[in-house]
């Protein structure tokens, strides 16, 4: 099972890094289209006016699928804040707790949110909405990656939260080391 898990964290955390990188190219090449229609207006004095259509809001969908997909990874990882100042003077028990009683917060948030994230991309689908941008792009699409994105959150922080109840705290790495290939 824990090899499953891995395997889904890295999953995501993969497809997070692969919008980032479209991210980069979407700007990349409205950049280059920039610099060729200066260059065109300056030798022969009319832009030729290239332009990436709606590549801002392109780039916003990555940047929000990228930042949802990636949120279980670094959970895993141990890279999210955590606010620890009252906790690492905890000991035992009580540190157990409270840490329980983080994720299980934690747990019902994300949960509730994941319920209606599913809730929009579901109504988006309905009526049929679309992007105002130059292209149309119906928005349960962009929607969905987010709502899959805290789905595996929720998993991560169930397996978190199973993980601390075993006795074993946030951040070890005995169970952490994710697949490489």
């Amino acid at each position: 099972m824990r090899r499953l898990l891995n395997r889904l964290y890295l999953a995501s955390g993969a497809l997070a890094a692969l919008f980032i990188v479209a991210i980069c190219a979407v700007v990349l090449l409205q950049v280059c289209a920039n610099l060729l229609d200066t260059v065109a207006n300056f030798l022969t004095g009319e832009p030729v006016g290239i332009v990436i259509p709606s590549y801002a809001e392109f780039a916003g969908f990555f940047l929000a699928a990228a930042s949802f997909l990636a949120l279980a990874y670094t959970l895993r990882h141990g890279d999210h804040i955590r606010v620890s100042l009252l906790i690492t003077h905890l000991r035992g028990g009580a540190r157990q707790l409270t840490e329980l009683g983080c994720l299980a917060v934690a747990l019902a948030v994300s949960a509730y949110f994941t319920w209606f994230m599913f809730d929009l991309v579901r109504e988006s689908f309905v009526y049929e909405d679309v992007s105002p941008g130059m292209v149309p792009v119906r928005l349960w699409i962009p929607q969905l990656s987010l709502a899959l994105g805290l789905v595996v959150l929720v998993v991560a922080l169930l397996d978190e939260f199973v993980c601390v109840a075993m006795g074993k705290q946030p951040g070890d790495e005995g169970d952490r080391d994710m697949p490489v290939g």
